[in-house]
């Protein structure tokens, strides 16, 4: 039996948090399949938003755990990770979406072809990969919420980007389904979801595509 390969999950460590239901859902069907490990900016600990009755016993047992506590972002080697997974989070778009740290992994996980997996508002993060005026996905298929979706947020008004013009005006080609609808976009090794009931979807993709490798 080979060794498990390890996935990186990164997450968001500014106030609008991430969503319970879609690190949960991330976590639990990757951790059978992956050694896993969490990062945010600084190593702060996951603000988790949206907890329920169905997430609720589930975030308090994850939150005593040692490997609940992040690595720091800005530490990370993305050469020791198989693969990079972002659950929806709102918050990425304050933090991760121009995190220097994350740009320095994706760069890493593009010249090699490794899977990487962004769902919902956790896309975001990867428009921090610029290089001057060119995005590294520039040319890639993807999708992230629509603006119906992003409609709802009470801070719409004062969001710093829209993934969507954000894709359009940097290359890249961009679909949406309804809201809430699961629509999953692959492109080579470039996994996306629009939104978090798109989450278990992308994720059972991320681990086909590591388990094909």
């Amino acid at each position: 039996m080979s060794a498990k390969p390890t996935c990186l999950i990164v997450a968001s460590a500014s106030a609008q948090g991430v969503s319970a239901k879609s690190f949960h859902q991330s976590f639990s069907l990757c951790a059978s399949v992956f050694n896993l490990q969490t990062a945010t900016p600084g190593g702060k600990p996951i603000d988790f938003i949206g907890v329920d009755e169905s997430t609720a016993r589930w975030v308090q047992d994850f939150n005593v755990k040692p490997y609940a506590t992040p690595a720091k972002l800005e530490s990370i080697d993305g050469a020791r990770y198989q693969a990079l997974l972002i659950p929806d989070c709102p918050g990425a778009l304050n933090d991760l979406a121009h995190s220097g740290s994350l740009h320095r992994i994706l760069t890493h996980f593009i010249s090699q072809q490794k899977p990487v997996c962004a769902v919902g508002q956790g896309v975001s993060a990867l428009c921090c990969a610029t290089e001057g005026q060119r995005w590294i996905f520039s040319g890639y298929s993807l999708t992230g919420p629509s603006v119906f979706e992003l409609v709802r947020r009470p801070d719409f008004a004062n969001l710093p980007l829209i993934v969507e013009d954000f894709v359009k005006d940097s290359g890249g080609s961009y679909t949406a389904s309804q809201e809430d609808a699961v629509h999953v976009v692959i492109d080579r090794h470039l996994i996306t979801g629009q939104n978090m009931q798109s989450t278990s979807l992308a994720v059972n993709n991320l681990i086909l595509l590591c388990s094909a490798k």
